[in-house]
This record gives structure tokens, C-alpha cells and sequence, in this order.
């Protein structure tokens, strides 16, 4: 093999290489920011330097007890300190975080810690009933460490199930711990579950790469300064909270943890903490327009909000504007780390009317800085359809920030990467400027007559309705048609509003045969992240009540 003259006498070595993993940011965050504010939780404030002395103490912890590269630390914890420790001194001693879904039931995480193979569990107080069950269902006879976490702020019930607890385990650490950077970037740095709406969830892995690459990317959408003040509405446990735990690292910013997501909690700490970022499901979103008045006075301007889960309906985008709140559509899945793509807003969108900005706003718009790309493909040609905004084909992604694969599952991960691009089941169409917009997931189409009616469609006019909070459209199955759109809404507080209304407003906006013929009204459910869960909708669809039309 012929080397040509750049390769000759030019090795790379530790000098001039280095494995990315988003580990170094609190390194960097320590030694440069050490009496900088890093954590805030209830009466607790955690310095940069108090905070990296854990994180090694934790991972010294866990080596002592004989975890260490290509074992799995789960945690079932709220958004709180520990839940920020945990994913640096979990990865720091070599081994693989996996945040466990905290509204799960214990058949589920039964299922996740034999699958994952869990050799140690974090368990807040609160959720040691259902972990305690959790438990008992393993199947698994490998032995595991359980350990408590106490948190001051938790006032609930809450039994010890654990070997010793959380203060106990760092103590047996060493804050000065020797960590190492992993000896390869693809070394898997955590496992996240995703919610399987049929059959068992598949573990996603993720590298150290891929979440440095997306902690960047997301810094840099955002323009996120130093010290940014990040409040913890997004999950941790899910997508290892958008890589946002590295992200706010990187700035050296602050930790505002909030235990349980509610408008007054929100609006208190955006005020005295003085918030300048933070993510959330369009439930979480839609919950701060809708507050009292009251709740939503002296609030800082120009807050910076991301969302992701469904494209922002027009009076969201309008309420947050009234807030003073900046919202940034993001658009991804667990398999490509949160969000990897993003709607870029461009200066000329500002003169634009309400309506208009919210199309624009509504899409899930272009890669991430350091994803490779986000396309429009059709899954049988594997080749990108027209970018006319009308051909339909399946979104699909490339590039670092896509997981290493499903963990013991290579059929699964061979067909979400066939033809060389991770397949994500949606579908979209591509505008002229390039910008992606999703029309449906694979399996939410509604086929009526042989007329393919996307439900985000139907969505999409439900939500302009004034008294309509959240809206779901799924296929009800019909003798004549074969199958037609019914509607499940949750109504805004006090909102007094028929099904016959919901149907006139919708004959206003929408074809025909697009027209809901049944509606239903009541709280949607919704998975832990606030996605309304449509298989659940599906189940009951097919005996609402059709309306006489």
C-alpha cells in the first residue's frame, strides 16, 4: 500500500490525538471556574470544583467495588445533584450509565436491568417502592449494589432498600481520583431505553463522541454563553437530558434542579435564579402559556426555550413571544441523542405575521452543527426525493451523533442502519432551502378511501381552536372508508366546547374527507416525556361514538 507523503513520519500519538468525550468539559469547568456556581438545588450550592471532587470520588467509589469498562451503572433518579454526578463519575471509572424512565412500572425496569446487565442501581427514596419490585422481578441472578440516594428536598415517603447510601459510597472515593479519558471515542458512555410502544423497548447505545459532538452542537444552535443558567425541566433520563449535563459543563454554567416539572415551580426559579435556558416536551411549554396571569408576573426577558417532541402549534409560538420567551424547534429521537436537528430562524421570518412564522417555525429544519446531515430519502431507492416540500419520503440521519447501535439486538440495528443511514420511521417532505418537515410518523398515516390524511394535519388545525390544550389524531376503523381520522382532545380549564364545534371548526380549514368523524374529549395520555401516547389512543378509537354528519 502506497502512502502518499502526508502519511509518511507523521504518527499520531498522544501529543497530537486525543479521544473526544464530553468528560474533559468538567475537567476544563474545574480548573478554570472552580469557586463558580455548578449546581442549585432547594438550599444547597455546589461549586465547579465541589462538584468535579464528587464526580471522581464516585467514580473512585465504583472502581474500588470493581465496576469498570463494559459495565452498567443504572440510576433511577430525579433531576437532581446526583443525577449530574452520576454522568460524569459513572463514565469516569470506565463503565456505562444507564438513566432508567422514573414514570416506568417495575415490570419494565425488571426488564432494563437484566437487559442492560446492571451491576449497580441508584435509587431516590421516592421511587424505591416501585424499584423494590423491580428488583424481586429480575430474572437475573447476577448480584447487584443497590444504593440510596437521600435528597433533602424529597419530604415523601420513601423506604431505604439499599447496601449503603449515597454519601456513604462517595465517602469510601477519593476526590483526588485518576480518571482516564476512554482509551477509544466509541466506548459506549450510556444506554437509554426507548419507550417501546410495542413489544419490549431497545436499548440505545450511545459513544463518548457522539455526546460530545451533540453537547457542542446544541452550545453552539443555541449560542450558549459562558455561565448560561440552566433549569432542569427536561428529564434527565431522557437522552441523558439532550446532553445537556456536558453542554452547561462546557460553559461552566449552572445546575437549576427541579425535581417534579410544575408552572409555579418553573415561573419561581426562572425569577430568582434568573434562568436563561432550559428544554421541554410541548406539554411542559404549553403549561406556561396557559398559567394564571398571576404566576406569570417579573419573569426575566428573553429566555431562551427549547422544544422538540411535535412542531409548535401557532398560539404557542404567540404565547411564548408574549412571554418574552425565545423558542428554538428542535427535532430528534433517543436514537441520534435528543434533538440533532433544528429549525434555524433567519432574520427576514421576524416581519412575518403569526401564521406564517409559526409554518416556518414549524419544521424540524436542518442538521446539527456536527451532525453530518439530515435528509428527506425514499426507503426503497435510498435515494432523496425532490426538495419540492410536497414528495413524501422518511426522514433519515447521518454522522456521529447516531447511536453505536441497539444493545443485543444486531437485527434491529442492521435495519435502522440499511444503505449506509439511520432510518427514523417518519415522514416528511424537504423544502427548496433544504429545511425538513415532518407530515407523519410511518405508522400515524390514516388511509380513508385510498386518501392518505396526516394526522399532524388534522393536529395542526385542532390546535388553532381556542379552548383546545392538547390534541391527538389517530385512524378509527370504518366499514365504508376503511379507516377515518378520531379525534382525542383535553380541553383548556373551564373551556365549554361540543364535538359538533370541534367538527365546524374543522370543515373551516380542511378537506372533507380530513374532517375528524368522531371526537373525544378528556386528559391524553402521554409517555414520560410528554409525547401523547397514540398506541394507547388506537386501543380505544374504534368504539367512540361516530358523529352524524
Amino acid at each position: 500500500m502506497n502512502h502518499h507523503i502526508f502519511d509518511q513520519d507523521l504518527p499520531r500519538t498522544e501529543a497530537n490525538f486525543a479521544p473526544l468525550s464530553p468528560l474533559s468539559f468538567i475537567e476544563r469547568a474545574a480548573l478554570v471556574y472552580p469557586d463558580r456556581l455548578a449546581i442549585v438545588h432547594g438550599a444547597l450550592r455546589q461549586t465547579w470544583a465541589q462538584t468535579y471532587a464528587r464526580c471522581r470520588q464516585l467514580a473512585s467509589a465504583l472502581s474500588l467495588r470493581g465496576l469498570g469498562v463494559g459495565d452498567t451503572v443504572a440510576v433511577m433518579l430525579p433531576n437532581t445533584p446526583p443525577m449530574i454526578e452520576a454522568h460524569f463519575g459513572v463514565p469516569m471509572c470506565g463503565a456505562v450509565l444507564n438513566a432508567l424512565n422514573t414514570r416506568l412500572d417495575a415490570e419494565a425496569l425488571a426488564f432494563m436491568l437484566d437487559h442492560g446487565e446492571a451491576q449497580a442501581v441508584l435509587v431516590d427514596r421516592e421511587f424505591s417502592a416501585v424499584m423494590a419490585k423491580a428488583l424481586a422481578l429480575r430474572k437475573s441472578t447476577r448480584s447487584l449494589l443497590v444504593i440510596d440516594v437521600d435528597d433533602v428536598v424529597h419530604t415523601g415517603p420513601g423506604e431505604c432498600i439499599g447496601e449503603l447510601d449515597y454519601e456513604a459510597l462517595l465517602a469510601s472515593g477519593d476526590p483526588a481520583f485518576n480518571w482516564a479519558l476512554p482509551t477509544d471515542e466509541w466506548n459506549a458512555i450510556s444506554l437509554n431505553y426507548t419507550s417501546g410502544t410495542t413489544g419490549n423497548p431497545k436499548g440505545v447505545v450511545y459513544h463518548h463522541r457522539g455526546a460530545a459532538m451533540n453537547a457542542v452542537s446544541a452550545i453552539l444552535e443555541w449560542d450558549m454563553p459562558k455561565h448560561a443558567v440552566y433549569l432542569w425541566t427536561l428529564p434527565m433520563f431522557h437522552c441523558n437530558g439532550w446532553c445537556f449535563p456536558w453542554a452547561v459543563a462546557a460553559r461552566g454554567g449552572v445546575n437549576v434542579c427541579l425535581r417534579k416539572v410544575d408552572p409555579k415551580a418553573v415561573f419561581d426559579a426562572f425569577r430568582e435564579h434568573h434562568v436563561t435556558h432550559y428544554c421541554g416536551a410541548p406539554i411542559v411549554h404549553a403549561s406556561l402559556v396557559n398559567a394564571p396571569e398571576a404566576l406569570r408576573q417579573g419573569i426575566p426577558r428573553g429566555i431562551q426555550a427549547m422544544v422538540a417532541g411535535a412542531a409548535p402549534p401557532a398560539a404557542m409560538i404567540e404565547g411564548m413571544e408574549q412571554l418574552g420567551i425565545n423558542l428554538t424547534h428542535v427535532y430528534g429521537l433517543t436514537e441520534v441523542y435528543g434533538p440533532a436537528s433544528v429549525c434555524v430562524k433567519h432574520e427576514d421570518w421576524d416581519a412575518l405575521d403569526i401564521g406564517e412564522r409559526a409554518r416556518l417555525n414549524a419544521r424540524q429544519g436542518v442538521n446539527y452543527h456536527l451532525q453530518r446531515s439530515v435528509a428527506v430519502m425514499d426507503a426503497s431507492t435510498m435515494q432523496p426525493v425532490p426538495m419540492d416540500g410536497e414528495t413524501m419520503g422518511e426522514i433519515m440521519f447521518r454522522g456521529n451523533i447516531t447511536m453505536k447501535g441497539y444493545l443485543k439486538n444486531p437485527t434491529a440495528t442492521q435495519e435502522a442502519f440499511a444503505g449506509g443511514w439511520f432510518h427514523t420511521g417518519d415522514l416528511a417532505v424537504q423544502y427548496p432551502d433544504g429545511y425538513v418537515k415532518i407530515k407523519d410518523r410511518s405508522k400515524d398515516i390514516i388511509i380513508s378511501g385510498g386518501e392518505n390524511i396526516s394526522s399532524i394535519e388534522v393536529e395542526d388545525v385542532l390546535y388553532r381552536h381556542p379552548a383546545v390544550l392538547a390534541a391527538a389524531v389517530v385512524a378509527k376503523p370504518d366499514d365504508k372508508w376503511g379507516e377515518t381520522p378520531c379525534a382525542f382532545i383535553e380541553l383548556k380549564a373551564d373551556a365549554q366546547v361540543t364535538a359538533e364545534d370541534i367538527v365546524a371548526h374543522c370543515r373551516k380549514h380542511l378537506a372533507g374527507f380530513k374532517v375528524p368523524k368522531a371526537v373525544v374529549f378528556g386528559e391524553l395520555p402521554k409517555t414520560s416525556t410528554g409525547k401523547i401516547q397514540k398506541f394507547e389512543l388506537r386501543k380505544v378509537a374504534g368504539s367512540a361514538r361516530a358523529i352524524d354528519a
